[in-house]
């Protein structure tokens, strides 16, 4: 298995990437706006990733947050709110909120899993600070860590209610990023003793399945690389002091924070401690020589992989639609009433 998360072209498989994907044997996928028309479409497509590789319970993985991240959108599909409106609530009810937000993510999930997403790359825990870059911005589940690793843990609960997996991201934390990793490299220069905050949430939520990494430097670990290719950052870091013990996925391995080929970068994040690197871009090229260029997945990714994917697609909850939005919207107009 080649340790890695491809991404495809357009709305169906072509017969190009079915070959590469075939061979390579992917650890999963990822779908972006241009895989999706419509829940006949994007079944369609997923069953064919799923007879593909023989697998049931394959990662096939999406971000549907709420807001301006979202994949699947009206008006197929219901909009969602950013998680940054349930933060608010928060703060004038933090029961309400946590009842909500896990509302909202069994909603999310029901969306997801019907049409064979079984991995959702939500929630966030970076807790931004003053000036930061918009990039995570009304993303965030506040700037408490407390209030966020509770809202964090609700999700999670909420997409597993539905069958789908949840995925904390960006360890160790983005939050302080002031510039968009997207497009450039952020360096973050705070001290540990600042940095204990940034971590603190997702220690709080070290038990979940899956996390993701940032395309961040922080100075005061690495003043070289960036934590997705740092080995002391993933090792010391991550799996050590936040304690971490899931499946470390890289953040998308083509932004522009990072330097070299695609697959030099997505070596050294392998070489660095990360267990998949994520492909997001879909072209075949940089795929195949990813694939050419990786080793085999390790053994401790290939269980991690299995741990974090046993609960997709089993629903512990089938509560209603209605119900749960009926329940989700009540508690939100707890915050016009207290306006």
């Amino acid at each position: 298995m080649t340790p890695a998360i491809f991404s495809l072209s357009g709305p169906v498989l072509t017969a190009d990437e079915r070959a590469l994907f075939k061979q390579a044997q992917p650890a999963g996928y990822i779908l972006f706006g241009r895989n999706v028309e419509n829940r006949e479409q994007l079944r369609a497509l997923t069953d064919s990733l799923r007879d593909l590789h023989g697998s049931e319970n394959l990662l096939i993985s999406i971000d549907q947050e709420g807001g301006r991240v979202a994949r699947m959108k009206p008006p197929e599909w219901d909009a969602y709110p950013a998680p940054g409106l349930f933060a608010k609530l928060y703060d004038l009810a933090p029961a309400s909120a946590i009842q909500a937000i896990r509302a909202n993510a069994q909603l999310l999930a029901a969306d997801l899993a019907e049409v064979g997403i079984t991995v959702d790359y939500h929630p966030v825990l970076d807790i931004p600070v003053e000036g930061a870059h918009d990039v995570i911005g009304d993303r965030a589940l506040g700037r408490e860590p407390m209030q966020v690793a509770a809202l964090g843990r609700a999700t999670l609960d909420g997409l597993a209610r539905g069958g789908v997996v949840g995925c904390i991201k960006h360890m160790p934390g983005h939050g302080r990023a002031m510039v968009d990793s997207h497009k450039d490299l952020p360096t973050v220069t705070a001290s540990e003793e600042e940095l204990a905050t940034d971590i603190a949430p997702f220690r709080k939520l070290a038990d979940a399945p899956m996390a993701m990494t940032a395309h961040i430097r922080f100075t005061a670990w690495d003043a070289q690389n960036p934590a997705t290719q740092s080995e002391f950052v993933i090792s010391e870091i991550i799996r050590k002091r936040i304690g971490f013990a899931g499946l470390l996925l890289s953040d998308d391995i083509d932004m522009e924070a990072l330097e070299g080929s695609i697959p030099e970068r997505s070596e050294r994040a392998i070489a660095a401690g990360c267990d998949l690197v994520l492909n997001c871009w879909g072209k075949l090229d940089d795929m195949a020589a990813t694939a050419e260029r990786l080793p085999d997945a390790s053994e401790d990714t290939l269980q991690r992989l299995e741990r974090a994917m046993a609960g997709a697609g089993t629903v512990s909850d089938d509560t209603p639609r209605a119900e749960l939005l009926a329940a989700r919207d009540s508690l939100l107009e707890l915050m016009a009433e207290r306006a």
